[in-house]
């Protein structure tokens, strides 16, 4: 199998874990680990120092053995690539056997951060007001309270519509019914038909169908087409034109459903180089290469705290507690700015401006093994100065 077939298998083998059994997981997943590291000593093997710079900044050793880490304890599940940037330097490098720099890897809900810029790119060209009514047709109808949520509200997931990110049994949940079952066809239907379970702006709800709504805006914005292909065709141009090339992300590929509408909530593929040009691209607040491409209020509104979660801006995770079960960062270990794109079963891009760094990790990881490997993550974070 080559590479590209087998990245392709993994991404599969993804999606048949948010909808097969957890039973049925161990016989379609096998994962083969060689441990580098010296079992003498427990110092990084000649094969771990390799993957790290000559003079990355930081103690060489303890960055090699941070990396190793990821790849070799089962704890942390799977880990495909690591990548480490200081002062926009590849510091560190790493691959899974079967992976390598050209390889594409399925970001999840990672795609949420791009769509987030895909709007504010919008914003600042005039086809879209943050704090005006979401232009959604089917809400304008007189009297449907829909027509209230705004913009803003639907970036910082607080639009009041019901959702259900997670349940059990998985295909009870809207994320699942939306990407794999009866709404996968139109996803932003889907999405924008269901009713409002609060008041707009009330409440914080993390919901990757929000994510849709917002591609599905973006597409309506740059073209009046209802036929597919010419709304993917626009979508994509635009991404293209305004963002991917720029940043020169060159494999990133968003994928779209049969009504035409990017799948913004976790469908965009890149390779883990182009993730961290993403990454790069926000930690410099919207500039690449002394050019700006965001305005810099944009990047601000993405890293300022949305109401109801201090660690959630717009389409971003910020390094701050989570009310409930979502996930923290690294409150208390990691600078206050530091913020994150994260996808389902691990996937990371870990920007921190105080720390001029950016990490990316892809992998596989299961929600039972996500401490460990966010812990693991906090501990290489950790190894740069403030």
């Amino acid at each position: 199998m080559n590479r590209r077939a087998m990245a392709t298998h993994r991404s599969f083998l993804g999606i048949c874990a948010l909808i097969l059994p957890l039973g049925l997981l161990p016989v379609l997943i096998g994962c083969h680990r060689t441990p580098t590291n010296d079992g003498a000593t427990g110092q990084p093997s000649p094969a771990a120092l390799a993957a790290v710079a000559a003079h990355p900044d930081v103690p060489r050793a303890a960055l090699a053995g941070a990396i190793d880490t990821l790849f070799s304890d089962p704890a942390v599940g799977e880990t495909r690539a690591v990548l480490v940037l200081h002062d926009g330097r590849i510091v560190a490098e790493r691959y899974e056997p079967g992976y390598d720099r050209n390889t594409r890897m399925l970001g999840w809900s990672m795609a949420k951060s791009v769509t987030g810029v895909m709007i504010g790119l919008l914003v600042a060209d005039g086809r879209l007001r943050l704090d005006q009514p979401a232009p959604v047709p089917l809400w304008r109808r007189p009297g449907d309270p829909r027509g209230e949520i705004t913009l803003r509200e639907l970036l910082q997931m607080r639009s009041g519509l019901r959702h259900r990110e997670e349940a059990d049994p998985v295909y009870d949940a809207d994320t699942v019914r939306m990407l794999f079952l009866d709404g996968r066809d139109d996803m932003a239907a889907y999405a924008e038909a269901q009713p409002l379970a609060a008041i707009p702006g009330r409440e914080w709800r993390y919901s990757t169908t929000t994510s849709v709504i917002l591609a599905d805006i973006a597409a309506r914005a740059l073209t009046d087409s209802r036929d597919p292909n010419l709304r993917r065709l626009a979508v994509a141009d635009y991404l293209r034109a305004r963002l991917f090339e720029p940043l020169g992300m060159h494999s990133a590929t968003p994928e779209f459903d049969a009504a035409g509408t990017m799948i913004g909530g976790s469908m965009i593929e890149a390779t883990a180089r182009d993730w961290a040009k993403f990454g790069e691209f926000l930690r410099n607040g919207g500039v690449v290469g002394g050019t700006r491409i965001l305005p810099r209020s944009w990047v601000q509104f993405m890293t300022t705290p949305a109401p109801g979660n201090r660690g959630y801006g717009a389409q971003l995770w910020l390094n701050a507690a989570q009310p409930g079960a979502h996930d923290d960062l690294f409150p208390g270990r990691a600078p206050s700015n530091l913020f994150a794109c994260i996808g389902h079963l691990g996937q990371y891009v870990l920007v921190s401006p105080a720390q001029h760094l950016t990490v990316v990790r892809l992998g596989k990881t299961d929600n039972a093994n996500r401490a460990a490997l966010r812990a693991q993550l906090g501990q290489l974070v950790a190894l740069f100065r403030n």
